[in-house]
């Protein structure tokens, strides 16, 4: 990573400066996400600027206007490739630079456009460059469009790879045992691979409803009003029209459109990166806190070279972890202002028109987060041995341990009505005593027989001794982890772990 380099920035004139390329230090950027996370993250974030950046919005601008021209062609039946072709290159060869400079003159981005647009196209192709199109037909196209793209072929990618990375642990730990945990207390024991296996589940559907939803966006070509006013001036049938138009981007029409798509399609999509995002920011916690001094159960990776601390030089603090939770904590909020972006008044008005641009900034920064989660969990490693000590101590000496509930499962399945209240009062006495739980449960032989002969008729081995191993008590965990991980694993076009 290079600590310091030139980026070129176009500057607009709208803000006071003539069009041209400056050269600008990175680091007086005024957004993190264009120097601390550009560079820490310099290839995911490269390939978001592909998609999401001012010059890529302007090229997807003119790209949907090229289509147009397609479209118009292709209902008057006069469009072979060879014109289609030229269509898309002329148009591709649109600057952002050149767009600025004329929005200067015209106070409007599209109709910037346009006439940039009739610059370079011969005079047959000029009168069909917007024909028929008021902006947001543009707009909202290209946005779905941006919007799908980036979605299919950068932030599916990384979500699918920390997947893997994830369904990886699930299957290598399958049977690490591992001490449960609900409410913060020492819960039934299960596995590492059991509890990871929960977030390979969890984000593994959610990555499936992205995929769907970035494949329902919708385009429109449908006029100001969306009823098709001016286009019925141009063609008997707009709504083909607008299908070739679309069909040209890939996308498919809206059901009903005004001067907008309807903005639930994005908005649901935006909703489920939120939901994507809130799994791997539980996942953070969850790994951050099995870091803790006091637990120590699972450990990132740590450079030779790193530091965690500048005063403390023993620390190796989780703060990959804590970056994602902190990143999502700076972008969940916006949620909010895409439930906003849904209302527009009447046929359209301008309030989304700011708000609806940091749709980037959001998109930008929840990749980051995936892209960092997935070094962290492709660098996980369990320390085994803290584990079992954990284990230990939670079955043995912690309020009468974690097997009080097997003893009483197994105490009431042999005819004792108050089971629970039997073994309650155990743990009670093994807390107070100093005892472990073993040794109160064996000091009392009627109902030390009955559970006994209860584990023997289910046919466990060596039932004296379960008691003493809560590892042997993990249900269906490392199975069921395994199966998490090779379901997801396949999914996610991976059948090998």
């Amino acid at each position: 990573m290079q600590p310091f380099f030139i980026v070129p920035l176009r500057k607009s004139p709208r803000f006071g400066n003539n069009a041209r390329m400056e050269n600008r230090n990175i680091f007086e950027n005024i957004s993190c996400l264009d120097h601390r996370y550009s560079l820490s993250e310099k290839e995911a974030f490269e390939k978001l600027s592909a998609h999401l950046s001012e010059d890529a919005a302007v090229r997807s601008y003119a790209q949907a206007e090229a289509a147009l021209i397609k479209a118009h062609l292709s209902m008057r039946g006069t469009l072979d490739d060879k014109t289609a072709q030229i269509i898309d290159k002329t148009a591709q060869s649109v600057t952002p630079d050149e767009v600025a400079a004329e929005e200067e003159k015209t106070q409007h981005n599209i109709r910037a456009l346009v006439n940039v647009l009739k610059t370079k196209f011969s005079s047959d192709i000029q009168p069909l460059i917007h024909l028929g199109a008021t902006s947001a037909d543009i707009l909202d196209t290209a946005l779905s469009m941006r919007m799908r793209n980036v979605t299919h072929e950068v932030v599916l990618p990384e979500l699918k790879a920390l997947e893997k990375a994830l369904c990886r642990v699930a299957e290598r730990e399958a049977e690490t045992p591992q001490t449960g945990r609900t409410h913060g207390q020492h819960a039934v024991p299960i596995t590492l691979g059991w509890s990871i296996a929960e977030f390979v589940s969890r984000l593994g559907k959610s990555i499936l409803r992205i995929e769907e939803l970035s494949a329902q966006l919708k385009g429109k070509l449908s006029g100001p009003v969306g009823a098709y006013n001016g286009l019925c001036m141009i063609v008997k049938n707009p709504e083909e029209l607008e299908k070739r138009y679309l069909a040209f981007l890939g996308l498919e029409p809206s059901e009903y459109s005004n001067q907008l798509a309807e903005p639930e399609y994005l908005l649901r999509l935006l909703l489920e990166f939120n939901v994507a995002f809130g799994i791997i920011a539980n996942l953070a916690d969850d790994l951050r806190n099995l870091q803790r001094s006091e637990i120590g159960e699972v450990f990132e990776y740590f450079a030779a070279s790193q530091v965690g601390s500048s005063t403390m030089p023993q620390k190796r603090n989780p703060w990959n972890s804590e970056h994602v939770k902190s990143l999502w904590k700076a972008m969940c909020p916006r949620v909010i202002t895409f439930y906003m972006d849904q209302i527009s008044e009447h046929q359209r008005d301008l309030t989304n028109s700011a708000s609806q641009r940091f749709i980037a900034d959001y998109t930008v920064g929840f990749t980051m987060a995936v892209c960092r989660m997935k070094k962290v969990v492709s660098g996980l490693q369990a320390d085994r041995e803290n584990m079992a000590k954990n284990l230990d101590y939670a079955g043995g000496k912690v309020k009468g341990g974690v097997l009080a509930e097997p003893a009483y499962i197994l105490l009431a399945e042999s005819g004792v009505s108050d089971a629970h209240e039997v073994i309650r009062k155990l743990t009670l006495e093994a807390e107070q005593s100093g005892k472990t739980f073993y040794e109160v449960l064996s000091g009392n032989p009627d109902v030390f027989a009955r559970i006994q002969a209860g584990l023997a008729k289910l046919g466990i081995q060596d039932s004296e001794a379960f008691f003493q191993n809560p590892a042997r008590y993990a249900g269906l965990a490392a199975a069921k982890a395994k199966r998490i991980a090779k379901k997801y694993a396949a999914l996610m076009g991976n059948n090998n772990l």
